[in-house]
C-alpha cells in the first residue's frame, strides 16, 4: 500500500500515530494533525474522486467559461419558481381551511388540523427532496420533477373546487346550518380525492423547498473575492421573493375567491405555478450544477457502522496506522472538498481509525475517510440551531388560525373601504418587504458599527434576533386577546363570536402581525444563509431541508399543543381555552404559554449558539502547504 502522512502546518510532537501517550488531551491532538493516506481509496469507494465543487453544465461537464452562466441572471429564473411555490403554499394555508368548512362541510377544528397536517407533511418531508437532491438527482432534476408534480396537485385541486360532482350539495346551508352542522356533509370519496391532490401538492413542495435556496446559491463563484457579499444578499433576495409570493396570495387570490369563487381562486395559483415552471425551464442553459456526491444516507450509514465495530479499539494500540483520508487535494465524495479533522464527537473517529488488519482494500463500512467522519460530525452538530427554530413555525402556524379568529370579531374597516379577514396575514409580509428593502440602508450600517461585523451581525445573530423579537409578538398578542376578551363581553359580543365589534379596530393586530414578520426575516434568513454555509459541500440540499423540516415540526407541534390544552383545560360544559367561541374561550393563555414556552427556546438557542463550533475551512495554500 502506497501511504503518506499528512501533517499540520502547525508544530506538533514529533511520534508516529501508533506512539500516542496515554493522555486524552494528547491523543486528540494526535488526531488532528495525522493522516493516512492511500491510493486504494479509490476502490473500496467504487468510484474516483472529483475536484470538490467545480461547477458543471446539465451534462455533467465542467463549465469552462463561468461569465457566461450562474450569476444573478441565472439567480432571478430560480427566484421565480421560489415565489410561485410560496404564492401557491400560502395560498392553499390560508384558503384550504375556509374551503374544507364553507364548502366541505368539515368542522372547523379538523380542517384546521388537516391543513396544519398538510403544512407540516409538506415541509418535514422536504429531507426526501434533499436526499434526492444530494445523492441521485441533483438539485436541478430534483425542482424540475417536483415541480411538475406541484402543478399536476395544484390542477387536481382547481378541478375539486371547479366541478360540482368533486363537493357536497351547497343548497340550504346557510351560516346557521354550518355552526349546527345541518349541511350535507362530504362524501368519503370526495374527501379522499381532495386530500390526495392535496398531499401530491405537498410532495412537490416538499422535493423544491430545500433545492431552491440551496440550487441559487449555486449560482455564484465561491473563489470570487464578493462571494460572501453576494451570497448574503441573494438571501434576503431570495426571502424577498418567498415575501411577494405570500403577499400576492393573502391579497390577489383572496380577491380572486372572493369575486370569482374558489376554483377560479385556486385556478390562479396553477396558472402561476405553470408559468413559472416555464420560466424555470427557459433559464436552464444559464445554470451552474453540483454534481450529486452520492447517498448521504449511506455515508452517514458507513460511519456510524464502522465505528461501532471498532468501539473497542483503542489509539494507543499498536495496530493503530493513523486516521484515513485520500491522498491528494481532493475527497474521495463527488461535489465536496475535503474537511479538515475536529476534535469533538472523538467516538466517531473510530470510523476513521485505520489498523493493520484493515488491509489493502478496506471495506467503507469497515473503514470511512476523515472527510466523510467530518460530514457526520457536521450534521450533528447543526441539529440544535435549526431545532430551536421549531418553535418560531409554532407561533406562526399558531397566529394562521388563531389570528384570523380574532379578526372576525374585529372591525376590518379602513374608511370606507373592508378588507376581507383571510386578507390579514397580509400584513406580516408587508413588514419583512419593508425589513428587507430597508436592511442593507439602515440595518447593516447601524449593527456593523455595534459589531464590527462587515455584514452587520453575523447568522447566529439574526437567527437570535428573531427568536427574541418573535417573544415580543406573542406577548403583545396575549395582552390584546386579553383586553379584546374582555370588552366582547362588557358590550354584549360574549355569544356573538362571529359578529364584529364595530368600535373595536382589526389594525391591533398590526402590532404583533409586524413583530413576528420582523422575528421571521432574522430568523429563517439567517437560517437559511448558516445551513447553506456551514452544511458540507455534497449535502446542502439535506443542510436546507434542516430549515424546512424544523417548518414542518412546527406544524405538528401546533396541532399537538392544541390537542393537549384542549383536553386539560376542558371543563365540566366542554369548554376549553381554544373554544370555537372565541369570546368564552381563553387565547390569551394560550398566548401566555407560548410566550414561556418561547422564552425558554430562546435560552436553550443561547447556550446552542455559545457552543457551536463554526465549520474549519481550509484554503487552498494550506492544503498545498499541508502535503509538504
Amino acid at each position: 500500500m502506497v501511504a503518506s502522512e499528512i501533517k499540520s502546518p502547525l508544530s506538533f510532537e514529533q511520534g508516529t500515530p501508533g506512539g500516542c501517550s496515554s493522555s486524552s488531551v494528547h491523543h486528540r491532538k494526535q488526531l488532528s494533525v495525522f493522516f493516512i493516506e492511500s491510493d486504494n481509496r479509490r476502490l473500496a469507494l467504487g468510484r474516483g474522486y472529483t475536484g470538490g465543487t467545480t461547477p458543471v453544465n446539465i451534462h455533467g461537464k465542467p463549465i469552462t467559461n463561468l461569465s457566461k452562466t450562474g450569476g444573478w441572471v441565472a439567480a432571478f429564473f430560480i427566484f421565480g419558481n421560489e415565489m410561485a411555490e410560496r404564492m401557491a403554499y400560502f395560498g392553499l394555508s390560508v384558503n384550504m381551511v375556509a374551503f374544507m368548512f364553507y364548502v366541505m362541510h368539515r368542522p372547523f377544528e379538523s380542517s384546521s388540523n388537516a391543513v396544519n397536517n398538510f403544512l407540516g407533511i409538506s415541509q418535514a418531508s422536504s429531507v426526501l427532496g434533499g436526499f434526492l437532491a444530494d445523492a441521485y438527482l441533483g438539485r436541478y432534476w430534483t425542482i424540475a420533477i417536483f415541480t411538475t408534480m406541484y402543478l399536476v396537485g395544484l390542477i387536481g385541486i382547481t378541478l375539486g373546487a371547479s366541478l360540482k360532482m368533486f363537493v357536497p350539495d351547497q343548497s340550504n346551508c346557510g351560516q346557521l346550518s354550518l355552526l349546527l352542522g345541518n349541511c350535507e356533509a362530504a362524501k368519503s370519496w370526495q374527501m379522499l380525492y381532495l386530500y390526495t391532490v392535496l398531499y401530491i401538492t405537498g410532495f412537490g413542495a416538499a422535493g423544491i423547498r430545500p433545492c431552491v435556496s440551496s440550487f441559487g446559491a449555486d449560482q455564484f463563484d465561491e473563489k470570487s473575492k464578493d462571494y460572501k457579499t453576494h451570497l448574503d444578499r441573494f438571501f434576503n433576495f431570495f426571502y424577498l421573493s418567498v415575501t411577494l409570493g405570500a403577499i400576492i396570495a393573502f391579497t390577489l387570490v383572496v380577491y380572486v375567491q372572493m369575486e370569482l369563487g374558489w376554483g377560479m381562486a385556486f385556478g390562479t395559483l396553477a396558472t402561476a405555478m405553470g408559468i413559472s415552471n416555464a420560466l424555470f425551464f427557459a433559464g436552464t442553459p444559464l445554470y451552474r450544477h453540483r454534481l450529486p456526491g452520492g447517498s448521504p444516507l449511506t455515508r452517514v450509514a458507513q460511519v456510524l457502522v464502522a465505528a461501532f465495530r471498532k468501539r473497542n479499539a483503542a489509539f494507543t494500540s499498536s495496530e493503530f496506522i493513523g486516521l484515513y483520508e485520500v491522498p491528494g487535494l481532493k475527497s474521495a465524495i463527488n461535489g465536496s472538498r475535503k474537511i479538515p479533522h475536529s476534535d469533538d464527537f472523538i467516538w466517531l473517529d473510530k470510523a476513521a481509525l485505520q489498523l493493520k488488519e484493515d488491509g489493502l482494500e478496506p471495506s467503507p463500512w469497515k473503514l470511512c475517510t476523515v472527510t466523510q467522519v467530518e460530514e457526520v460530525k457536521i450534521l450533528i452538530r447543526l441539529i440544535p440551531i435549526p431545532a430551536c427554530t421549531i418553535m418560531l413555525s409554532l407561533v406562526l402556524t399558531e397566529y394562521l388560525t388563531l389570528s384570523v379568529q380574532q379578526a372576525y370579531t374585529l372591525n376590518t374597516h379602513i374608511q370606507h373601504l373592508k378588507l376581507p379577514v383571510t386578507c390579514m396575514p397580509v400584513f406580516p409580509g408587508l413588514s419583512i418587504f419593508l425589513i428587507l428593502s430597508l436592511y442593507y440602508s439602515v440595518f447593516v450600517p447601524i449593527t456593523r458599527r455595534i459589531t464590527g461585523n462587515p455584514h452587520g451581525a453575523s447568522q447566529l445573530q439574526r437567527v437570535g434576533i428573531g427568536l427574541a423579537v418573535s417573544i415580543i409578538s406573542v406577548a403583545w398578542a396575549g395582552l390584546f386577546e386579553n383586553y379584546r376578551r374582555h370588552y366582547a363581553i362588557q358590550h354584549g359580543f360574549e355569544f356573538n363570536f362571529l359578529t364584529q365589534m364595530p368600535e373595536l379596530t382589526a389594525y391591533w393586530l398590526l402590532i404583533q402581525y409586524c413583530l413576528i414578520g420582523i422575528a421571521e426575516v432574522f430568523c429563517i434568513v439567517g437560517l437559511l444563509e448558516f445551513l447553506y454555509e456551514e452544511a458540507p459541500d455534497a449535502m446542502k440540499s439535506i443542510g436546507s431541508a434542516y430549515a424546512a423540516l424544523a417548518g414542518g415540526l412546527g406544524c405538528f407541534a401546533a396541532t399537538i399543543l392544541n390537542n393537549i390544552v384542549k383536553a386539560a383545560t376542558r371543563d365540566s360544559d366542554g369548554k376549553s381555552w381554544l373554544s370555537q367561541n372565541i369570546n368564552t374561550g381563553r387565547f390569551d393563555c394560550l398566548y401566555w404559554l407560548l410566550t414561556l414556552l418561547s422564552f425558554l427556546n430562546f435560552c436553550v438557542f443561547l447556550w446552542s449558539a455559545h457552543r457551536y463550533k463554526y465549520r474549519a475551512v481550509e484554503s487552498e495554500e494550506d492544503k498545498s502547504r499541508a502535503l509538504l
